[in-house]
């Protein structure tokens, strides 16, 4: 089948566009000493991301997909994330703001020279745009990995957005029964899907109750009084021992002042909104709040089954409403908000079984860990997924407010130790469909 190029053509232009906009957001509401102080040993300082941004961009669109002359050979080791851990950037020779500022303009320029002249077929790198879409979702990742940075600065606000949309009026119900059967678990055909999302698959899952909305900051409140930190038996032994350790006591960037709870959020102390859903918190807190209310996380295989699958049809959709691309009235991404909407909020983006907020608002952590599909092959490098494969990591689906539509749908697969708390992660629970439901309330 002939694939017209020209919709991926102006989709990547978009793409890249939409990203570099948010990119030079994010770097241009502080001054050049936020910008290369490292805020966290957790993060880099925001001027290595800016010119990895650039870096990876020439590398992959001016290089290998334009055979243009290399810009900058000399910073490719300074900029490679895999060659330098987080801790240790702040030492390297990074470009000063400026100098990154304009490395990033000079390199898009000439990549939008790429774009317009590329023939956009005759290999995997080429057909439907992969590789532009690969940089756009890649600029996004980072961008994601900026924000939550500028989360943990000190300091007075400097990023405003509008409030998200207030959730409809009237109770939900708290679960929604998933029929077990087979389904088709990942793509083949999403032309920008990332090595780690294919190939398609069959998988089949038991029939399993899933929350129908993100586990809120008032029910995770509920799991704190009830001395949920304090109780071993909710915890995996290395959970317990990370809990004894940092004396952790509530998701990061809580703190409890009298009879209340308070949150830091991007410069802001304000006190804990009991129906958002819960943010920051680590695999190990999510899977101890799980034990506690007599529930378990959900398997990957069963959150994107409840994701994607269409009872009705039989069919796997793109996203929990259907193929159409997000827009505002479906679900919260692309950084339009800075905060997770209300439990219960967009209907519009629910799946066909009533479940709700699965695609944005919060990462939600799943009982997987990152393990290859079956007939994985790597593409374009090893170091994207397969160097991260195995017991360590465990899987996120879903996307957050913080992520944009290019990099997330219903295939698309995130991962992270179980330890990291600072990502913008929270979690829903199931129970088996024999199994007795535990005390949501």
């Amino acid at each position: 089948m002939t694939i017209d190029p020209e919709p991926f053509r102006e989709r990547a232009a978009a793409a890249l566009l939409t990203a570099r906009d948010r990119t030079r957001a994010l770097t241009t509401c502080v001054e050049d000493p936020d910008l290369v102080a490292q805020h966290s040993p957790l993060m880099s300082p925001l001027v290595w991301d800016l010119a990895h941004i650039g870096n990876q961009e020439e590398q992959w669109l001016l290089r290998t997909v334009g055979g243009r002359d290399a810009l900058r050979p000399d910073i490719d080791s300074v900029y490679d994330a895999f060659e330098h851990p987080r801790a240790e950037r702040p030492a390297l020779p990074l470009l000063a703001p400026a100098e990154a500022h304009g490395y990033v303009a000079e390199v898009r320029g000439r990549v939008l020279d790429v774009l317009e002249r590329a023939e956009l077929h005759g290999g995997p790198l080429l057909t439907a745009g992969f590789a532009f879409g690969m940089i756009a979702q890649h600029e996004q990742q980072h961008d994601e990995t900026m924000l939550i940075t500028h989360q943990l600065r000190s300091g007075p606000p400097v990023l405003t957005a509008p409030e998200p949309p207030a959730a409809p009026a009237g109770p939900l119900p708290s679960e929604v029964l998933i029929p077990g059967g087979a389904f088709l678990m990942g793509t083949s055909t999403e032309p920008w899907a990332l090595d780690n999302e294919r190939p398609a698959h069959r998988r089949t899952v038991p029939p399993f109750f899933l929350d129908t909305t993100p586990v809120s900051n008032g029910a995770y409140q509920r799991f704190i009084e009830d001395g949920g930190y304090d109780d071993p038996r909710w915890w995996a032994p290395a959970g317990w021992a990370q809990v004894r350790e940092h004396r952790l006591r509530a998701p990061l960037f809580w703190r409890r002042e009298g009879r209340q709870w308070l949150r830091r959020r991007f410069g802001v102390t304000e006190p804990v909104p009991p129906d958002e859903p819960v943010l920051h918190v680590g695999w190990y807190e999510a899977d101890a709040y799980a034990r506690w209310a007599g529930r378990r996380l959900p398997t990957e295989a069963e959150w994107e089954k409840a994701a994607r699958h269409d009872p009705a049809s039989g069919r796997e959709r793109r996203y929990p409403w259907g193929d159409a691309d997000p827009t505002p009235d479906r679900a919260n991404l692309g950084q339009r908000h800075l905060r997770p909407a209300p439990v219960g909020s967009y209907p519009e983006g629910a799946s066909p079984l009533g479940v709700h907020q699965l695609i944005g608002d919060v990462w939600e952590w799943t009982a997987s860990d990152f393990l290859p599909y079956p007939g994985f092959a790597a593409f374009p490098y090893r170091e994207y997924s397969e160097v991260f494969f195995g017991g360590a990591h465990k899987v996120l689906r879903g996307g957050s407010f913080a992520v944009d539509p290019v990099a997330c749908r219903g295939t698309f697969r995130n991962w992270d130790l179980p330890v990291r708390r600072q990502i913008f992660s929270g979690f829903r629970t199931a129970r088996n469909a024999g199994a007795s439901a535990g005390d949501l309330t």
